[in-house]
């Protein structure tokens, strides 16, 4: 099983960077320099060594040994990163090992994850709330820092005002 760890959105500059979107939690770890990225752009694929990575405005700016200019980079938009879960990764669940969940917060249980939303970025639960609503909740590390298959529920520390409607 592959996983969408980014995409490319846009060139940067004229020196063949590219704007990244990353959909890990590790894009430390996924976008090192040296990583070798496998690369989908409709039935094309792109193998890409990573030469420089910094931060800019919550994307990364990667360059890539393979692309030397504007036009190269720009030839990359749409272009969606995979990889192999890492070791111990709580992204590799299948959306049936989701749905179901009871949703807890704070201790409390709120709600229970009605599907899987997969967006163009990252992936949503959508949560069926016990107060009759419904919650899209990104389904990062830092939202829901774990999932207990095993115990049927998953925990979210949710930034304030998410849940409200």
């Amino acid at each position: 099983m592959e996983l969408m760890i980014g995409r490319v959105i846009k060139s940067h500059g004229i020196k063949g960077e590219v704007v990244v979107e990353p959909t890990t939690d590790e894009p430390e770890v996924r976008f090192a320099v040296g990583e070798k990225l496998q690369g989908k752009q409709g039935r094309k694929e792109h193998e890409l060594t990573i030469s420089a990575v910094r931060s800019h405005k919550g994307r990364l700016l990667v360059t890539c040994e393979e692309i030397v200019d504007r036009t190269q980079a720009d030839s990359l938009r749409g272009t969606q990163f995979f990889a192999a879960p890492l070791e111990g990764d709580d992204e590799g669940f299948y959306d049936h090992e989701l749905e179901g969940l009871r949703v807890i917060h704070h201790g409390v249980d709120i709600g229970s994850v009605a599907s899987v939303v997969h967006g163009p970025s990252q992936d949503l639960l959508e949560v069926e709330l016990t107060a009759g609503s419904s919650a899209l909740v990104p389904f990062v590390h830092a939202i829901v820092p774990e999932v207990d298959l095993e115990a049927g529920r998953c925990i979210i520390e949710p930034p304030e005002g998410l849940l409200d409607l």
